[in-house]
């Protein structure tokens, strides 16, 4: 499944690289514009992030994201600075169908892991940054890569597979806004790893190539953002590389 993305600020198509806001490039389109675009394509998830929230959960960007959701034909995902279960009721009542959730599934997963008790399995995805050292440890960087969380992976994943999550969003850092191709190799270990849940590919996406890499794997998604907004290749080429599309 392609999972085209957009990022946000102050209602503006936007990208960052290796998430840096002061390395932004902006696009000369608007959100719902570029969402209608993806729909008229073939796309049947969406993936907003909205990194004014990002910053500030005060400055969510809720004028923008109500214009965006819900769809008709398309399954949302947002995510964005969720730092509190307010935030979180706030963008499922807004139209969201699924809430993404990085940093604070890391720091306080007890929290998280009640959300997905009350909420259930479908209305969270974990948005899931993976810094991998020289001796091949997974760590978990924090608060848009800056924080060194302590955290490994495996350990995470413990808890959240005997919680029963469903949706996974992982994005080898090194690997962001990059189009240099994707972690075909963390994501073949991930899914054999961690069958249960739909792991979502995130970063380096340049070509097609890149995308069939990824089928062997066994992920259930890719998230397309800078190679779309580019024009690498379109949103249709995608889908029709994709098995079962």
């Amino acid at each position: 499944m392609m999972i085209p993305a957009i990022d946000l600020i102050n209602g503006e198509v936007v990208r960052l690289f290796q998430g840096d806001y002061k390395q932004k490039t902006n696009y000369q389109t608007t959100p719902k514009e570029r969402q209608q675009a993806y729909a008229d394509a073939g796309a049947t998830v969406m993936h907003f992030v909205d990194l004014d929230g990002a910053k500030d959960n005060t400055k969510r960007q809720l004028s923008t994201l109500q214009n965006l959701m819900p769809h008709p034909s398309m399954i949302i995902q947002v995510g964005g600075g969720i730092r509190c279960e307010d935030d979180l009721q706030q963008l499922l009542e807004l139209g969201a169908n699924r809430v993404v959730i990085g940093s604070l599934a890391i720091k306080q997963p007890e929290l998280v892991l009640a959300w997905l008790a009350k909420y259930g399995s479908d209305k969270i995805v974990l948005a899931l940054d993976i810094k991998i050292d020289e001796n091949g440890n997974k760590t978990l960087p924090t608060h848009g890569w800056i924080e060194d969380s302590g955290v490994n992976l495996e350990d995470l994943m413990t808890q959240y597979i005997n919680a029963g999550i469903k949706h996974i969003l992982c994005t080898d850092i090194s690997k962001d806004g990059t189009l240099t191709g994707t972690n075909v190799a963390l994501y073949s270990e991930l899914c054999q790893k961690y069958p249960s849940v739909q792991w979502q590919a995130s970063g380096g996406i340049g070509s097609i190539e890149d995308i069939k890499a990824l089928i062997p794997t066994g992920v259930s998604g890719v998230i397309l953002g800078r190679s779309l907004l580019e024009g690498k290749f379109t949103l249709e080429e995608a889908i029709a590389c994709w098995p079962n599309a």
